[in-house]
């Protein structure tokens, strides 16, 4: 049977983390690790009440350093498949299914959703500039093109597990991936997935991670 791990990073996300745990649940994911990254609201409370893992860092370290800590402990832990998930409630658990399934077929070894495959979705135009600055660095400096490198649902097989190295702290994390697939050979695919946006999903570009 295959193991997978859902990774959620959370940094200050008392409102909305909890309705993101019970809608993984609900779709049968049940090793769920939240990584609390320094907050300082309720965020590690709710977490612990769901009773999924909890991983605590004890100051804010940034994106990165949250998803370090996710990948050593699937790595430690043997899962096949570690599926990153934002805790903002932007992304659909529905969506996990479609995202894992290359992995499965070992049609890839990293599987990113992308939100501008299919249909597009609404987004706001400074997260926009920012995405598509961001793909053309990645592109620039790595050779690895994606539409969508700043996207947070992700999904990484056990040979990307055992492989991938995370240096960055911060939000520069989701260029490194792309230096890591390209360095390691990795096989990489896109697939659509549908984003949601509203005033608490938003907060997180203003927010330093």
């Amino acid at each position: 049977m295959t193991k997978i791990l859902i990774i959620i990073p959370a940094f200050n996300e008392e409102k909305s983390l909890g309705s993101v745990i019970d809608d993984l649940k609900k779709f049968g994911y049940k090793n769920i690790l939240v990584v609390n990254d320094g907050s300082r609201d309720k965020t590690g409370e709710i977490a612990q009440k769901k009773k999924v893992k909890v991983a605590t860092h004890i100051m804010n370290r940034g994106l990165g350093a949250a998803l370090g800590t996710g990948f050593a402990y699937a790595k430690k832990e043997k899962y096949d498949i570690l599926v990153t998930f934002d805790a903002d409630g932007q992304h659909k658990a529905t969506d996990i299914e479609s995202l894992i399934s290359p992995i499965i077929n070992r049609q890839a070894d990293v599987v990113i959703g992308s939100r501008f495959l299919g249909k597009w979705q609404s987004m706001p135009w400074d997260r926009l500039l920012a995405n598509v600055l961001s793909n053309l660095m990645t592109f620039t400096f790595y050779g690895v093109w994606s539409s969508d490198t700043q996207s947070g649902l992700r999904a990484f097989g056990k040979k990307a597990i055992d492989l991938i190295q995370i240096r960055t702290d911060r939000m520069e994390i989701s260029s490194e991936f792309y230096w890591e697939i390209a360095k390691n050979k990795l096989k990489f695919k896109e697939i659509p997935i549908e984003a949601i946006y509203n005033k608490d999903t938003l907060k997180r570009s203003k927010q330093e991670n």
